[in-house]
């Protein structure tokens, strides 16, 4: 059984920066695919950033691109997604899941709320 934990939301004034955390139990990181969506109120879920199990290649939405960056620190097992010149448009709950099976992930985190004010 994998476990996901996210922390480090919060609120923010527009330029601000935020990182999340991602703690990951059951199952070590170069066996699993990690990715950060988030979700804005009345909007459909978003893949932001992913990295991959094997050789820690990331991918990050044309919408974050250039101010978020996804890592990875293997021996605590914890995915990171550091959050720079944050935006209003940032704001959301930001979920942390692992395990890619087919289209979706499998292992979900509780979210964390990030609010960027303007």
């Amino acid at each position: 059984q994998v476990n996901v934990v996210e922390s480090g939301g919060g609120l923010v004034q527009a330029g601000g920066t935020l990182r999340l955390s991602c703690k990951v139990s059951g199952k070590a990181l170069n066996a699993l695919d990690i990715g950060w969506l988030r979700q804005a109120p009345g909007k459909e879920r978003e893949k932001v950033s992913c990295i991959s199990p094997d050789d820690g290649r990331s991918f990050s939405s044309d919408s974050v691109k250039g101010r978020f960056t996804i890592s990875r620190d293997t021996i605590k097992n914890t995915v990171f997604l550091q959050m720079d010149n944050l935006e209003p448009e940032d704001t959301g709950v930001y979920y942390c899941a692992a395990d890619w099976r087919v289209d979706e992930f499998v292992y979900w985190g509780q979210g964390t709320q990030v609010t960027v004010s303007s």
